[in-house]
């Protein structure tokens, strides 16, 4: 087996790769997503919390 025969995997390259990347993104999404949640839901606490110091 090729690397030319891998990468156009029998004539369904079309799909299966775009299917590996749109994979690919979602599972960096889901690793990524809760530690910019996090970080904002933080930042908004910090400046509520500050409002009411102030008051």
């Amino acid at each position: 087996m090729s690397w030319e025969s891998f990468l156009y995997m029998g004539g369904y390259a079309l799909y299966v790769w775009p299917a590996y990347g749109v994979t690919a993104l979602v599972l960096l999404g889901n690793l990524f997503w809760p530690v910019w949640q996090r970080r904002q839901l933080l930042r908004q606490l910090t400046i509520k919390q500050k409002r009411s110091q102030v008051r």
